[in-house]
């Protein structure tokens, strides 16, 4: 007689038969013995998963056969630790298994997905994907020495299985002293070094993270110490007609049911109240708060999944750390928990979304390589990717919500703008901003176009650090002398977003600091003015150009400045000044690639300008003097600041600050500063520094 777990659980009815595990188990079962895994504990998700797929197909033939659970009306699992035998044992009320089940299904036919599980173990692939190729029962002897299966279908007799992974295994007809009316006994002989999976706190663990939401309930068997009264049979005849009642502690076993959280996400969604929907959400994400939104759907045809997703109220310290995996979204598979870091799920700019999804058939291949290509999983993410937008124009129809939604996560919808090119009309509608018309909200791209002059087809906008700063920029300024609108930019993630949204409903966005801005919606007459004083300044133009040479490309008359001297424009393709700041912030950046982007700038002046007009003057009668060089220097200066760049020699700029001073004070300096241009022949040129000084 074979020994089982309680020392004595059946009777042998006839001698066994050995049989021989077919050659892919074979090579599995060595690899799997063999092979140092850290993740061990996935045995007990394969086997709870076995038994739920027993008892789905015992509740299914009971619907067309109700007589099928006379022999067991309860659907259960049931996990039994044994700490005196170092045994565990996974039970189940499930259909059972014949005696050709045990034959055909656990050793010696040959199947294609044992076979494939194999050679994918040989290169590399992780064990935990055992499952999803029909053998996940042999994941038992990562912790197990030897297994014994007992088993009872309606069809058969009472039989056990047991092998030691040592190439064969033995089949035995018995009779179980404790009669079980149908299902599965699964009897693990655990490792000397793994009896950790014998611990109540670590069972628990491994059963809620992998197994909460099985279909049916999955109780766990533990000790419990309580006090029961026992009389005292040798009292004394004194007290013999008042019992002597002694308090004795004793171990009492009994079955706690762990998955008491059922998977909401198959309930109909009316069906379901919010104080559900704000429990699921805790439990699954340990956040204190209550979701600010939720989007609960189904998708069927050409693929079958259900989900629930969920909007925070707050963002992550550490929502873009490089470092962090996401394991946001739970992916499960007909209720069983598959993983929690498939970074192919949803894409990295809706990493704060958070919630489950569960797949009827997703065919979870052989390595996390193989699944990130899955077709099945790309629909799935744009699926996601779809419902959570739709979550997120729910919210914007709330101002309140909407406001707290976009100060946590604003800078994920600029990367997906930035990132998803199939998606961005659409995120770039939840883009809100600071506007030169309303000075307490923000505004979308939306409201902007309601307010758009008759002829206006383009959105212009500006990007810099501060929106008083922007306010006051010289950039803009004719634009809000003719009533046109501005957007205000003020998030570095602005420049990476901009660079990739060129247009919005048929509206060209503009940006107001880079070369080439053309005011369409000025008269026939400004643009005829304006022709008029790019002619009378060629020269000043020219003589500027000379005395900058290459730290300018030209040197024209604006259009867009109303009042300021002048401003700093760069290349339509190359960076504006304020993303030249943010890369010369970056510790790592490349050098190289900084020169290359940061494009010539365009020096553009405004003629309506006073100091513009006496330098003006001061070249028509001496494009000599040494007044229009220092001038034109100074300005140069000032412009590059207002115009948010920086000064490359600040104490050549300093310098000329005091120059200034000096003749402002009538203190006659004539001290030359340390650059030193000369003309010659017209033409203004770099003083060679070991020539005399010239006055």
């Amino acid at each position: 007689m074979m020994c089982a777990p309680n020392n004595q659980e059946y009777v042998l009815l006839e001698k066994g038969q050995i049989f021989y595990f077919q050659t892919e188990v074979n090579q599995l079962l060595s690899l799997i013995v063999n092979t140092f895994y850290k993740k061990k504990e996935i045995f007990l998700r394969e086997l709870i998963s076995n038994s739920s797929d027993a008892l789905d197909k015992v509740r299914y033939q009971s619907i067309s056969e109700p007589s099928i659970l006379d022999a067991e009306a309860d659907l259960y699992i049931h996990i039994i630790p044994n700490k005196a035998n170092n045994t565990l044992t996974i039970a189940d009320s499930g259909i059972g298994m014949t005696k050709n089940d045990l034959i055909n299904n656990i050793g010696t036919i040959a199947r294609s997905g044992t076979k494939r599980f194999v050679e994918a173990l040989k290169q590399g692939t992780d064990l935990s994907l055992i499952g999803q190729f029909g053998v996940g029962f042999y994941a038992s002897y990562l912790v197990s020495k030897k297994v014994i299966i007992f088993t009872k279908h309606n069809l058969d007799d009472y039989y056990s299985w047991e092998s030691l992974a040592g190439g064969s295994f033995s089949i035995r007809k018995i009779q179980p002293i404790v009669n079980f009316g149908r299902g599965t006994r699964v009897v693990l002989y655990l490792k000397d070094d793994q009896l950790e999976f014998l611990e109540e706190r670590r069972l628990k663990e491994i059963i809620k993270k992998h197994s909460e939401f099985i279909s049916y309930p999955i109780a766990l068997e533990v000790e419990k110490i309580v006090e029961k009264d026992v009389v005292n049979e040798q009292s004394s005849e004194k007290n013999e007609n008042s019992a002597d009642v002694q308090k004795v502690k004793e171990v009492k076993k009994e079955l706690i049911v762990l998955n008491k959280q059922k998977p909401i996400w198959m309930k109909r969604s009316q069906d379901i109240s919010e104080e559900e929907y704000s429990s699921f959400y805790k439990s699954i994400t340990n956040d204190w708060e209550d979701h600010l939104a939720k989007k609960h759907f189904s998708v069927e045809g050409q693929v079958d999944f259900k989900a629930i997703l969920y909007v925070p109220r707050r963002a992550p310290f550490d929502l873009f750390d490089s470092r962090k995996k996401s394991n946001n979204i739970k992916l499960y598979v007909r209720r069983v928990f598959i993983m929690d870091n498939c970074q192919d799920l949803i894409p990295e700019y809706l990493n704060f979304i958070k919630g489950i999804v569960d797949s009827e058939d997703l065919p979870l291949n052989i390595s996390r390589e193989a699944l990130q290509q899955n077709k099945i999983l790309k629909v799935i993410k744009k699926n996601l990717v779809k419902k959570c937008l739709e979550m997120f124009i729910e919210i914007s129809n709330d101002c309140d919500d909407y406001s707290k939604f976009y100060e946590a996560f604003s800078k994920n919808i600029k990367l997906g703008v930035h990132e998803d090119s199939q998606n961005r009309s659409k995120l770039a509608e939840l883009l809100r901003f600071r506007s030169s018309k309303v000075d307490e909200e923000t505004v979308s791209f939306k409201d902007y176009i309601a307010r758009c002059l008759p002829k206006q087809k383009k959105i212009y906008y500006i990007i810099g650090e501060s929106t008083e700063v922007l306010k006051k920029s010289p950039f803009i300024e004719k634009l809000l002398y003719n009533d046109i609108e501005v957007i205000y930019m003020i998030d570095p993630m602005d420049e990476y977003c901009m660079q990739q949204l060129k247009e919005f409903e048929g509206y060209k966005l503009v940006c107001v600091t880079k070369e080439g801005l053309t005011l369409d919606e000025l008269d026939v007459e400004s643009q005829k003015k304006h022709d008029e004083l790019v002619a009378s300044y060629s020269d000043l133009c020219e003589v500027m150009k000379e005395i900058l040479g290459d730290q300018v490309e030209k040197v024209i008359v604006s259009d867009r400045i109303q009042k300021s001297p002048g401003c700093l424009v760069t290349g339509e393709y190359g960076w504006t000044a304020n993303m030249e700041r943010i890369m010369k912030a970056q510790a790592l950046r490349d050098s190289t690639m900084s020169s290359y982007m940061a494009s010539k700038k365009t020096y553009e002046i405004n003629p309506e300008n006073k100091i513009i007009q006496e330098l003006k003057r001061r070249v028509e009668l001496d494009r000599t003097d040494k007044m229009i060089r220092d001038i034109t220097y100074l300005l140069f200066d000032v412009t590059l600041i207002v115009s948010g760049f920086s000064i490359d020699n600040p104490t050549n700029f300093s310098q000329r600050v005091s120059r200034i001073l000096e003749l402002g004070l009538n203190l006659n300096s004539t001290e030359l500063i340390e650059e030193e241009y000369l003309l010659k022949d017209k033409k203004w040129f770099k003083a060679d520094p070991n020539l005399e000084k010239i006055d």
